[in-house]
């Protein structure tokens, strides 16, 4: 009975403190660091469905940027790997494997685009202190500051 009067007293007290107005001031608080990460992307040049040369190096530019930037979004946000295996009789009859990735890349720019043999290739940087202050202009992550009660 002791023990459950001293309970009541207490959360009687407690929750006399959770009515009370409050202003709580934020402020934004940056990381320490910003790391810069790089990708490359690479893309044939003959296999490309064009009938000119030209037509083949536009589109294996366009390839090799997309193959960076895939590698940047699999540095960024990890692959999702699934994999599945059927055994029949005792014996593996069918062994699958699938990746993906998905996310938005904002900030990253072209280092370089170039053809070398037989691909062309695009270097592409993200650098993350060019991201946090895009992610500030939207989302304004932030910490309490200070809080005043009255």
């Amino acid at each position: 009975m002791k023990h459950l009067m001293l309970c009541l007293v207490a959360a009687l007290a407690l929750g006399g403190c959770a009515g009370r107005d409050r202003y709580v001031q934020w402020e934004t608080e940056a990381p320490e660091s910003f790391p810069k990460i790089t990708a490359i992307g690479y893309a044939p040049l003959d296999s490309q469905p064009a009938k000119e040369q030209s037509q083949k190096v536009l589109l294996a530019m366009q390839a090799s940027k997309i193959a960076a930037y895939r590698e940047l979004a699999e540095q960024v946000y990890g692959q999702n790997i699934s994999a599945g295996t059927s055994v029949n009789d005792w014996m593996v009859a069918d062994d699958k494997v699938k990746a993906s990735v998905s996310g938005v890349i904002r900030g990253a720019r072209v280092v370089k685009s170039y053809p070398t043999g037989d691909h062309y290739v695009t270097e592409l940087e993200l650098d993350f202190a060019l991201v946090w202050a895009l992610y500030q202009q939207t989302h304004r992550p932030q910490k309490v500051k200070d809080v005043t009660y009255f």
